[in-house]
């Protein structure tokens, strides 16, 4: 029988990789007895995959229910009676509770940076472990961010503190020192994300509140727990002040020694007072030194100098001061550690100072794990559990002096809220159901807002009642194998099915009010784009289960404030799915998640006959993996997208022996890396006149194949295209440029953003956006930009219209006999169409549309005075705003999604549309009829060509990439990296070690195998990298470029002009195009056919 919210906890455990977040897992389930002493902390239970324990990493989330006998301190006992006169409700209050913790263990690798999101929506309580000696590392950054969005109650955990003894070296003091500015160091970061926050966040209820559980200090209460989890113990400065005042070591009353417990106070023994301790050459040490972290360092060099004494090689300290310090004996063949051992009996004393065992502080002692008080005690002990060797003991006596479990779990009953509790003061925000659209007031809208609210409301309390509307969410699914679930109802297998490989697709849920029934209730799937006015809501009945780490036991019900598997839901292909027993039910809001994935790959099978099982599997694997994109492309392709190198491994290996049932074999693709296309600025640009009747050789791009055979590139010159619509019944003008990243955040926001001025005054005079351009401004520029502005897209790209064109000044009729537009002729030709201007039917238009180019983007009054409508032009006008606009921003948006380089996105480019000449006959009707599939045609065309006539650049994704390196390792790393185009932002060295963390940047297309390189080139030195994607940038290098002088042939290399076309030698955005190009089957500029083989020249040159 699961017990009410008020005795639940909802816990998830989130650290950066390899700070000990499994370890501590270890430690809490031992505490109920499912492993055994001896195996807690290197059994990894939580870890059940077979990769999880190959890789040493934790993969994929697991959760287990655990139960734990919560004793409140009398310190809150006797707060509470001196509140409320001593009556029966506080007395109920403080009294022993049986508690039940759903436990939950996150990944910590980016790679899996989804598994803790959906962590994070589960629980309430966030255990943030931070190593002692690595301290603050980018991944908790993130999750100290993550968690407060999520509107978690955070539990610091110091880990590791041993290694500040055993591997630093470090005093009492000096570790107490190290310990305080790390969470000083914690405390500034996450002020600081307060701060930003308090700017977006309108919400002012229970805001403080909320925001001071960010504030961890171990003074005031149990928010901050100092522990190791490989050995077992931990404390906190509460229960450490209740033991010393129980033992009578210093008689202060604990809330007021606690005051002093973590300060630069010291203790004098003999006259009994409290003084400031200076760290600066002060005598004595402070009393967290002497109480807390002394006794522990006794007893690690206690059983140090035991070992040696009996001929062992000491294996706890590094430095080797212990053990260079006692003289070694010759270690014999059953050399065993016992009580009696010398340096034993340091162990035996300091174990009666400081110990927080529940023996100790509980005014119901427990005594499952007695605290010996003498050598015989202490040898029966080690007897019993059989430990001789170092690591045995140190484990098996820290364990019974400062339990980490009691610690750990007393802390998350005290500061952690209850499920009720969370929903009504805490998570507010994230636990809240979709407001539904109104949808007029009618009887039946208003009965149906009525029992939404009735719902709401029992969501906000959290109420496990049987009478109330019964609601949970999904937010993840998992794959577990048939063998591991305990259901004796499941219906059996057949006689040839392996039990090995029979897999159960289940949802992990959150009981959010009333309780969820197995096999009873037909319950109503609401997915996350769930609209109010949907008609068909789908049906399902469930199974439930408790989660127990690797194992599912299924339960008839499951109340609120829990959490459990659920059966049955794989039919609805819904990655997150709120379920309720009642038709008016909305889904809950959910968090999107934060990072995209960074490596695709595209998955066939060998055998084409094994297709349709792939794309079972691929089904069933996108289910499963919340972060895993599938996507099928037109060309018949199954593009596989994950977060990381190990992500797409790990799913590669469970798509072929889970999800297809090790019945096919896969053929994997190489890594594909998405890039984007821009251009870039011509030298003169910025001086329109100039620019306008320059005249200059065509770029190169647009003499050689496959880039010559665009379609209208004829009509193309220099960033400007006069595309020709099919059939010639009209014609549009339009101009590509670069957009910069800054303006286009100007036009997003309709503001001028800080650092944008320089760049809005270049846009502005290479468009003409005022007059003068000696007195062109930005604020001036912008104005001109937003007045022109029809739209824009996410990648930096926007659609403008010239002035003269959204007042339709340049749109402009031709009346013509055949029912076409003017069509340039040949440069032989110029002369002869200029002499006979009145006599070529729309010459004379194309001319005045080609005057109003001259005007820019804001047309002055001089250039309009010229202008003489017609009663035809207000016909091509009306054609034009009523039918062709909207095809054009269809065209637009079209051509934005594959340019001409190698058909990837384009990205910061913004199109002018200048003017439209339309074919009308002598009656003032359009001449040809015009479809909106042609303009988008020739708006995407002419988009293209105009592109193709302008400096062509690439636009590469960056990582930013993480890793510690020593010394040693440092020198290849910097090779490494700079032969990959990698850049060092910082690198900085960790205080009290040998390791320098460094933060650099580089390109995704080069990340690809950089862990077994750096694993390779520094033998060891430097730890596997952390790869987030950080933003996109141009590649400043010209695809096209080509040697021209001596000397640039001689660096270089020469144009070939047979066989490969290439442009010289290490140019990396070449090289990127034709891979692409490659890839999707398009058209290579270096794949020619060979004629005659034998007749190929020689290209080196013999000097």
């Amino acid at each position: 029988m699961l017990p009410p919210p008020d005795s639940t906890r909802l816990v998830t455990i989130i650290a950066h990789v390899d700070h000990g977040k499994t370890t501590l897992a270890d430690n809490l389930v031992e505490s109920n007895g499912i492993i055994s002493e001896r195996l807690a902390g290197t059994l990894r239970y939580l870890d059940s995959d077979a990769e999880e324990q190959r890789r040493g990493i934790t993969m994929k989330a697991s959760a287990i229910g655990l139960t734990h006998l919560y004793v409140p301190p009398r310190m809150s006992q006797n707060k509470q009676n001196g509140k409320s006169g001593g009556s029966a409700a506080s007395s109920t209050s403080s009294a022993p509770r049986n508690m039940v913790i759903h436990l939950i263990d996150s990944p910590g690798h980016v790679d899996f940076s989804a598994e803790v999101t959906t962590a994070l929506l589960l629980c309430d309580t966030a255990i943030l472990v931070v190593d002692a000696v690595e301290g603050l590392c980018a991944r908790t950054h993130s999750l100290l961010r993550e968690a407060y969005l999520h509107q978690l109650v955070p539990v610091l955990v110091i880990n590791k503190v041993d290694r500040l003894c055993m591997e630093m070296g470090l005093d009492a003091s000096e570790a107490y020192m190290r310990i305080r500015e790390l969470i000083e160091s914690i405390n500034a970061i996450c002020a600081a994300m307060l701060n930003s926050a308090a700017l977006d966040d309108e919400e002012s209820d229970n805001k403080d509140a909320r925001d001071a559980i960010w504030n961890f200090d171990p003074i005031e209460g149990n928010n901050v727990v100092f522990a190791s989890a490989l050995h077992g113990w931990g404390f906190t400065i509460p229960t450490l002040a209740r033991s010393l005042f129980k033992s009578k070591t210093v008689p202060l009353k604990p809330p007021l020694m606690r005051k002093y417990l973590f300060g630069d106070f010291k203790y004098n023994s003999e006259t009994g007072k409290v003084l400031k301790w200076k760290s600066n050459g002060g005598s004595g040490e402070p009393m967290f030194a002497q109480y807390a972290l002394a006794p522990l360092w006794e007893i690690y060099e206690g059983v140090s100098e035991a070992a040696v004494a009996v001929g062992m090689k000491s294996e706890l300290f590094e430095y080797g001061t212990v053990a260079n310090g006692t003289n070694q004996n010759k270690k014999s063949e059953n050399a065993k550690i016992e009580a009696t051992t010398p340096g034993m009996e340091r162990v035996v004393s300091a174990l009666q100072v400081g110990s927080t065992a529940p023996s100790i502080i509980s005014p119901q002692p427990n005594n499952d794990r007695p605290l010996p008080k003498t050598p015989q005690e202490l040898q029966q002990i080690l007897s019993r559990i059989g430990a001789g060797s170092e690591s045995s003991i140190v484990t098996a006596v820290l364990r019974r002096y400062r339990p980490l479990s009691d610690a750990i779990l007393d802390a998350v009953c005290e500061t952690g809220p209850s499920p009720a509790e969370a929903m009504l003061n805490y998570r507010t925000r994230a636990l809240a159901l979709q407001i539904p659209q109104s949808l007029g007031e009618t009887d039946t809208t208003t009965s149906k807002i009525e029992e939404f609210k009735k719902i709401q409301e029992a969501v906000r309390q959290c109420n496990p009642g049987d009478d109330v509307p019964t609601v949970a969410h999904v937010c993840k699914f998992t794959t577990i194998n048939r063998s591991s679930v305990t259901d004796p109802d499941l219906p059996s297998l057949p006689p040839d099915a392996d039990p090995l490989s029979a897999n159960m697709i289940m949802g992990i849920a959150r009981v959010l009010s009333g309780i969820l029934r197995t096999e009873d209730v037909e319950y109503y799937m609401y997915g996350p784009r769930y609209n109010w006015s949907d008609a068909d809501i789908p049906k399902q009945r469930i199974r439930c289960y408790l989660l127990m780490g690797s194992s599912f036991v299924r339960v008839n019900s499951v109340p609120a404030g829990h959490i459990c598997a659920i059966y049955n839901l794989e039919a609805l292909q819904l990655k997150t799915v709120t379920i309720c027993d009642r038709r008016e039910c909305m889904p809950l809001h959910g968090f999107d998640f934060a990072l995209q994935p960074l490596v695709k790959v595209n998955v066939e099978p060998v055998s084409a006959s094994d297709t349709e099982t792939l794309e079972r599997g691929l089904l069933k694997l996108s289910l499963a993996d919340s972060s895993v994109e599938v996507t099928a492309t037109a060309k018949g392709e199954r593009i596989l997208a994950c977060l990381g190198e190990i992500h797409l491994e790990q799913s590669i290996l469970d798509l072929e022996t889970v999800y297809c049932d090790n019945h096919i074999k896969l053929r994997i693709s190489d890594p594909i890396t998405s890039f984007c296309e821009t251009t870039d600025w011509f030298e003169n640009e910025g001086d329109f006149d100039k620019f306008l009747e320059e005249k200059s050789p065509p770029l190169r791009q647009t003499t050689i194949p496959p880039y010559c055979d665009e379609e209208g590139l004829a009509y193309a010159k220099r960033g400007r295209c006069r595309i020709i619509l099919s059939g010639r019944g009209a014609a549009l003008s339009l101009r590509a440029i670069p957009l910069p990243r800054s303006v286009y955040e100007c036009l997003r926001m309709k503001k001028q953003v800080d650092g944008s001025e320089d760049d809005l005054i270049t846009v502005g005079k290479a468009l003409r956006c005022g007059s003068d351009e000696a007195s062109l401004t930005a604020p001036m520029v912008l104005e001109a930009l937003l007045d022109s502005l029809d739209d824009f897209d996410g990648n930096g790209n926007a659609l403008l219209q010239s002035s003269a064109l959204s007042k339709g000044y340049s749109v402009k009729a031709v009346q013509s006999t055949n029912g076409e537009v003017y069509v340039p002729q040949k440069e032989d030709n110029k002369k002869d169409e200029d002499n006979n201007a009145s006599v070529i039917e729309g010459l004379g238009e194309y001319q005045t549309t080609q005057q109003f180019l001259r005007g820019g983007l804001v047309c002055t009054g001089a250039a309009l005075e010229k202008n003489e409508s017609t009663s035809a032009d207000a016909v091509a006008l009306q054609k034009w705003r009523q039918d062709m606009r909207g095809s054009a921003l269809a065209g637009f948006q079209l051509a934005m999604r594959a340019g001409p380089l190698c058909e990837e996105p384009v990205r910061g480019v913004a199109v002018i549309l200048e003017s439209v000449e339309l074919a009308v006959t002598k009656g003032c009707k359009v001449a040809k009829d015009l479809s909106g599939g042609m303009v988008v045609a020739a708006l995407r065309s002419g988009i293209r060509c105009a592109l193709l006539t302008r400096p062509a650049r690439l636009v590469e994704g960056h990582l930013k990439l993480t890793l510690h390196s020593s010394l040693a390792g440092l020198g290849s790393l910097h090779a490494v990296l700079s032969k990959r185009r990698g850049k060092v932002i910082t690198d900085e060295m960790v205080d009290g070690t040998d390791l320098i963390q460094v933060t650099a940047t580089i390109p995704q297309v080069e990340s690809f195998g950089l862990a077994p390189e750096l694993m390779k080139k520094s033998s060891g030195e430097v730890t596997a990298p952390e790869l987030v994607f950080l933003h996109w940038a141009v590649l400043d290098e010209d695809p096209f470029w080509i040697p021209t002088t001596e000397e640039e042939r001689e660096d270089y290399g020469q144009n070939l002009q047979t066989g490969d076309s290439s442009t010289g030698l290490d140019n990396n955005a070449l090289k990127y195009i034709r891979m692409v190009r490659s890839r999707k089957g398009l058209m290579v500029d270096s794949s020619k056919i060979v004629v005659a083989a034998e007749k190929q020249r020689t290209l080196s040159r013999k000097k």
